[in-house]
C-alpha cells in the first residue's frame, strides 16, 4: 500500500516503508508520517539576530533546535551534515514538545523567548514544530521558524497559526534558480504571501557568484516582496564555499553591498549579511 505525501510541492509517490526526497517523511500503514519527530540533532541559545531576524524582539535569545533533513537539495548548503542527512546517518537525541518546553523556560532568566525551529527544513516535521509552539504558546513564550518556504498552503495553515515570526528564504528570483536547488519559485512565493498576513516575517537571500547575483534579479525580487509589504526586511547575504561548492569563491564583498542598495530602491529595510 502506498501513499503520495502532500506535505511539500514534490509530492512524493511513496511504497509502504518508503522515505521521501525530504529524509523525514515515511510511508507507513498507507500514511505519509513523520520520522524525525522529536528527533534533535541541535540545540543551542542563539541570539536573534543570527537567525536572522532584525526587526523582532532585537537583542533577545532563543532557544534554537533542529533535526535532520530538507526537502530541498542546494549545492551550496550551509548545514548539509544535518539537512542532506537521514535517520541512520546522524545522531539524534529524543526530545518531547513537553520537555522542549521546560528547557525553554529553564533559559528564561538568560534572556530567552522562546523556540526557534531552525538548522535544517523544520516544515517537512510540520506535526512536531506544531505540538511544540502550542505548548510554548500556552507558557506565554514566542515560536521562530527559520524555513525555505517550500511547503504547501493546507500543510503551512496548519503551522502558521503558532508562530510569532519567521525568516524565510527567498534563494533567487528565477525558476532556473529554483531547478538549481530543487524547489519552486512559486511556492515559496505563495508562502511568503500566507505567512506575512499572520506573523512577523523577513526574507533572506544567499547572493552566490554567477547564480542570482545580478542587480536585474534583485530589483524584480526586491519589487516583488515590496508588492506583499514593503517593510517587510531583506537579508542580502554573502555566499561561503560549502558542500558540493566548496570550491567556489566567497561573493565578493561589494557584490553584496550593491545588490542591497538595489533592494533599498524597493524596500524599506535592507540588511547586509556575513560581510
Amino acid at each position: 500500500m502506498g501513499t503520495r505525501c502532500d506535505v511539500c510541492m514534490h509530492m512524493c509517490m511513496l511504497e509502504e516503508g518508503q522515505t521521501g526526497r525530504c529524509r523525514a517523511r515515511k510511508c507507513v500503514d498507507g500514511k505519509s508520517v513523520i520520522e524525525n519527530y522529536g528527533k534533535l540533532t541541535s540545540m543551542a541559545l542563539d541570539p536573534i539576530e543570527k537567525k536572522p531576524l532584525s526587526m523582532f524582539m532585537p537583542g533577545s535569545k532563543v532557544l534554537s533546535v533542529g533535526s535532520f533533513g530538507c526537502n530541498l537539495n542546494c549545492p551550496f548548503c550551509q548545514n548539509c551534515e544535518i539537512s542532506m542527512a537521514g535517520e541512520k546517518d546522524i545522531e539524534t537525541v529524543y526530545v518531547s514538545p513537553e520537555l522542549l518546553v521546560d528547557k525553554a523556560m529553564e533559559f528564561v532568566g538568560r534572556g530567552n523567548i522562546g523556540l526557534a525551529f531552525t538548522y535544517n527544513e523544520p516544515l517537512v516535521g510540520f506535526e512536531y514544530v506544531r505540538d511544540s509552539a502550542k505548548l510554548a504558546h500556552e507558557k506565554g513564550l514566542k515560536n521562530v521558524v527559520v524555513t525555505n518556504g517550500e511547503i504547501l498552503q493546507e500543510t503551512a495553515s496548519k503551522v502558521i497559526p503558532y508562530i510569532d515570526a519567521m525568516n524565510i528564504d527567498l534563494k533567487g528570483f528565477t525558476d532556473e534558480f529554483y531547478d538549481f536547488v530543487g524547489g519552486s519559485l512559486s511556492v515559496v512565493k505563495d508562502f511568503i504571501i500566507l505567512a506575512s498576513r499572520s506573523c512577523h516575517v523577513e526574507i533572506t537571500t544567499l547572493i552566490v557568484p554567477g547564480r542570482n547575483d545580478n542587480e536585474g534579479e534583485m530589483d524584480e525580487l526586491s519589487s516583488w516582496i515590496a508588492s506583499v509589504d514593503d517593510e517587510i526586511p531583506l537579508h542580502v547575504t554573502r555566499f561561503f564555499p560549502r558542500y558540493r561548492m566548496s570550491s567556489s569563491f566567497p561573493t565578493p564583498v561589494e557584490k553584496v553591498y550593491a545588490l542591497a542598495d538595489t533592494a533599498r530602491k524597493n524596500l524599506k529595510y535592507v540588511f547586509e549579511g556575513n560581510c
